[in-house]
C-alpha cells in the first residue's frame, strides 16, 4: 500500500486541531500509522489506514465511538486527552 503524502491539518478548524493532536499522540507513542491502526483495531474499533490518515490530516472528524480505543492505544488515562483544548 502506498503511503499518502503527509499533509498538515488546518488548525483553524476543530477537525484540524484534533488531527494535529492525534498525530502528536501517535508520534509521542513512537508508532507508525500502520502500527497505530493495528493497535486501534485490537482495542476494539475497526479502522483502515486511509480513515486514520483522514483523521490526522483533519479531512474527517474522529468518530466518537473510536475515542475509547484511541485512549487505550495511546496510553491515556481518560478519553478527554484525545481532544485538544480549544
Amino acid at each position: 500500500m502506498m503511503t499518502p503524502k503527509r499533509k498538515e491539518p488546518d488548525l483553524s478548524t476543530y477537525a484540524g486541531r484534533c488531527g494535529a493532536r492525534l498525530r502528536m499522540l501517535r508520534e509521542k507513542a513512537g508508532l507508525s500509522v500502520k502500527e497505530a491502526v493495528e493497535k486501534i483495531n485490537m482495542a476494539g474499533y475497526a479502522i483502515t489506514e486511509m480513515t486514520y490518515y483522514s483523521w490526522e490530516n483533519g479531512n474527517r472528524q474522529i468518530n466518537l465511538n473510536a475515542i475509547p480505543a484511541l485512549a487505550k492505544t495511546f496510553g491515556l488515562k481518560t478519553c478527554q486527552g484525545v481532544f485538544p483544548k480549544n
